[in-house]
């Protein structure tokens, strides 16, 4: 029940002239009327008194009884409970002065008009004079504990043998007859309202055949007018004599029947009320949600279902933060949980998953309801769609962020820097393939900027204000990488304590890159071709197959070729992955980007460092154009950013000690750099010599001493098939 309707009920109660009191369906007492509790000397702001009582109050409304009554009371009240019908039994209650006095007690179930139990209604009436004398009308002694269970207002009674009706004066009150009136069935018929006379008259005639219980509702008209709601309950029952008689007990309900009926209408009226709210709310151009005080989902208007693409149910059972961008889903918690204790509104910005799979930006305002007394009852949500204003904002901070140096005339691609040919040929390749939704294989040595690539392709698509997820396999355990990629649901293995998005989702509408691909174990290697061929994959412990929009870049610089023949690449993933291939040139083949790069460099470093560096110095920079750089753009970063550091003075200098000679292997063959003709010879002869094998144990690199990834560079820039190799080892003897 809503509280204006307790408030209703307990008024209705404190103007009877009983003891009467109320409990929640469950059986714990939450009220006894302004009588009752003055008996009980309960203080006023007692729970009993307030309506507030929880289900222990039960132990404490019976430490009121008399011990030996505890056992009888305890079993006709859990028999009420479990069967869902009336109940009644007579006990003694103790006074606020220490006596005891008895009392016969009857509970009553109030429901709805749909049979719902609402509440358990009981009245108490004083009984201890009753007990102290004997009851008239003729009946023994032996029968006044079976009229003590069933008197509760009035008594009433029906010798079989004479058909002779006996009734108490507040029986004959009841029926509006003055005490002492003699009843017959005539007078019980007069006052009988019309359309329940056949129940009354089949009660009488079966009282006369000597039937055995009779409990039933009827109505009296008044003669003023007025409706009487009685309950008669009755059995069969014998005197001392041996004779039959039929014994019972009239019970005005028509307090309780008020009650119910004002309570039915009440909540006839909320119902009415909530229908035309929803409908206001459902018209409403936001999305509302109302949660419970334990965040548990209770409503969610028109517009938030069909931006999430669910029903109510559905919305209901759907679990907390599977809604949300998973970035935002901690702050909102953290924001929560503080506003749970005061229950002071508070408002955030978060990401909210359309039925599509898009996310949108949402300014959510959290609001709470609060009762009389100021406890939350409620959450009130109201979302308004800020995504156009994120997206103006996140396009300015790109642009604040974009401001670089002058550098245009030697940059085509933001970081990547420099005009050689080399660079040139691969950026032009870039600028033809960003348009389409190809996948690309991006392949270099370390350190030649593969992901930078990537980026610039992803940013001149048409996915560049979309994300752009990258994920180095290389640096990820691999038993955590499927996870990674493709997420896992709650309980998936030891740790998942939640549900969590991988990469593909995260990137969905937008750009995944996946660098060192060629470190991906077998198992993985299959789910990335599902992704690829079909745009489905599902989460680590899931079973819902997730589709998705994605564009792929891979990287490597592993030979994957070499790899596949190994059997250490799966053939048909390299060919997906393979679509348009793309060689980032080492920083040996673009030395005349290396100028460009320093100064670009020892900008960055020096306004970091508040330093300022008026020139270079002839033999560092000569030094830094001669030196191979094995770790290609990425170990002259270092180099700068190390020398920037350490420099004291304007002139930009370089600890020549840090630029170290290439490695050389135990054959002592390596690279002269001085006849392109002698380097191709040796790396011939190296492939010949291993059957074309390049990395591993016995492979070319490892026999030249140099890095596989500086060995494949080369024989793609001196254009060497080393496949020819391969085929000639295999025809050999």
């Amino acid at each position: 029940m809503n509280q204006s309707l307790d408030a209703q009920l307990q008024a209705t109660l404190n103007v009877l002239p009983a003891f009467a009191w109320c409990a929640a369906p469950s059986g714990g007492v939450q009220f006894v009327n302004t009588r009752y509790a003055d008996y009980l000397g309960l203080s006023a702001d007692h729970p009993l008194r307030r309506g507030t009582a929880t289900d222990a109050a039960w132990d404490s409304h019976i430490a009121f009884l008399h011990p030996d009554d505890h056992d009888e009371a305890r079993r006709i009240w859990s028999t009420s409970l479990s069967s869902g019908v009336p109940g009644e039994v007579s006990f003694r209650l103790r006074s606020s002065q220490g006596q005891y006095r008895w009392f016969l007690s009857r509970v009553e179930p109030l429901r709805d008009e749909g049979g719902a139990l609402l509440s358990w209604i009981g009245i108490s009436f004083d009984i201890d004079e009753r007990k102290q004398v004997e009851i008239e009308l003729r009946r023994a002694k032996a029968h006044w504990a079976d009229a003590q269970k069933l008197t509760r207002t009035g008594f009433v009674g029906l010798e079989v043998s004479t058909n002779r009706i006996f009734w108490s004066d507040e029986a004959a009150r009841i029926y509006g007859y003055s005490p002492g009136t003699e009843p017959t069935p005539e007078r019980i018929l007069e006052r009988c309202h019309p359309d329940d006379m056949h129940l009354v008259k089949d009660a009488l005639e079966r009282a006369r055949r000597g039937e055995s219980s009779f409990d039933y509702e009827h109505r009296l008209l008044m003669p003023d007018g007025s409706i009487k709601h009685l309950h008669d309950i009755a059995h069969l029952v014998k005197d001392d004599a041996g004779d039959n008689e039929v014994l019972g007990a009239i019970v005005d309900i028509t307090d309780r029947k008020l009650a119910a009926e004002a309570v039915r209408r009440s909540q006839a009226h909320l119902a009415e009320q909530e229908t035309e709210l929803r409908q206001i709310l459902d018209l409403t151009p936001q999305l509302i949600a109302v949660f419970g005080t334990r965040r548990e989902r209770l409503f969610a208007n028109r517009m938030a279902l069909d931006y999430f693409g669910q029903t109510l149910d559905e919305w209901r059972n759907t679990s907390h933060g599977a809604l949300g961008h998973p970035d935002d889903t901690g702050r909102l918690r953290l924001q929560w949980d503080s506003a749970m204790s005061s229950g002071a509104a508070f408002e955030v910005e978060v990401r909210m998953r359309k039925g599509d799979g898009s996310f949108r930006w949402f300014l959510n305002r959290f609001n709470a309801l609060r009762d009389h007394e100021g406890q939350v009852l409620r959450w009130y949500v109201a979302c308004v769609d800020i995504e156009d204003r994120k997206q103006a904002e996140e396009r300015l901070q790109q642009e604040n962020v974009a401001l670089r140096e002058e550098i245009d005339k030697t940059s085509m691609f933001e970081e990547i820097v420099g005009a050689s040919p080399a660079l040139a040929a691969v950026l032009a390749r870039v600028t033809k393939v960003a348009g389409s939704d190809s996948t690309v294989l991006i392949t270099g040595e370390t350190g030649t900027g593969k992901e930078l690539v990537a980026r610039a392709i992803h940013r001149r698509s048409r996915r560049g204000s979309r994300a752009f997820v990258a994920v180095n396999c290389a640096a990820i355990p691999r038993d955590l990488i499927a996870s990674e990629l493709f997420g896992h649901e709650k309980g998936a293995f030891t740790g998942a304590i939640q549900r969590r998005l991988g990469r593909f989702e995260l990137a969905d509408g937008g750009t995944i890159f996946i660098d060192e691909v060629g470190e991906l174990s077998p198992d993985i290697q299959v789910a990335l071709l599902r992704v690829l061929q079909e745009r489905e994959f599902e989460r680590v412990g899931g079973r819902d197959r997730i589709r998705v929009d994605v564009r792929i870049l891979a990287a490597t610089n592993r030979d994957l070729s070499e790899a596949v023949a190994n059997g250490a690449f799966r053939q048909d993933l390299f060919y997906r992955l393979n679509v348009f291939p793309l060689d980032v040139p080492p920083l040996r083949e673009r030395r005349e980007d290396i100028p460009v790069l320093v100064e670009y460099f020892i900008g960055r470093y020096a306004r970091k460092a508040g330093k300022t560096f008026r020139r270079v110095a002839k033999r560092t920079l000569d030094r830094l154009r001669s030196y191979p750089w094995p770790g290609n753009v990425r170990e002259l970063q270092n180099v700068i950013e190390r020398s920037v550091i350490v420099s004291d003075t304007d002139e930009f200098t370089v600890d020549e000690s840090w630029l170290s000679a290439p490695a050389r292997g135990d054959s002592q063959i390596g690279f002269s750099g001085s006849v392109a003709a002698h380097e191709k010879a040796i790396i011939e002869d190296a492939l010949r010599a291993t059957g074309g094998r390049v990395f591993g144990p016995s492979g070319a690199a490892a026999r030249l001493g140099i890095p596989r990834t500086t060995l494949e560079s080369k024989i793609r820039a001196l254009k060497i098939n080393k496949n020819r190799f391969r085929a000639r080892a295999r025809k050999d003897p």
